[in-house]
């Protein structure tokens, strides 16, 4: 399970959002081994006035975070932020110095999907790569 929230101006956040998910969701599946099924992205488009920012970024300063279960190698969440930076400049445009990356992790017994503990559902895909 992973939860997806992406930030950003919404002048700019707007016009990419399908691409932006398509490009993310494809990460976290080759990356974590997600089922194409299992997109979960938020998105949350600031006006500018509301979005402060480290200096030498500009108006495609991009946050996402990741929350997902605990048990991937530190390998493999290297591996899903390396793909992150790269596709996304590659195919939505945006520069490395305007992407930040950040993933939250917690133990399964901390989430509740589909009516159950998330340390009690039997997933159809591994967290422990």
């Amino acid at each position: 399970m992973s939860q997806v929230k992406i930030y950003g101006i919404a002048d700019k956040l707007n016009h990419i959002k399908q691409k932006l998910s398509e490009v993310i969701h494809s990460c976290v599946m080759d990356a974590l081994g997600m089922p194409a099924d299992k997109r979960a992205h938020r998105f949350f488009p600031l006006e500018k006035e509301n979005m402060f920012m480290p200096g030498g970024r500009t108006d495609a300063y991009t946050i996402i975070e990741i929350s997902m279960i605990s048990g991937r190698t530190v390998e493999t969440r290297k591996k899903l932020i390396r793909l992150l930076f790269d596709r996304i400049k590659d195919q939505v445009g945006i520069e490395h110095m305007d992407l930040e990356i950040c993933i939250y992790e917690s133990p399964a017994c901390n989430w509740g999907f589909r009516g159950m503990h998330g340390d009690e559902v039997k997933l159809n895909y591994e967290i422990n790569v």
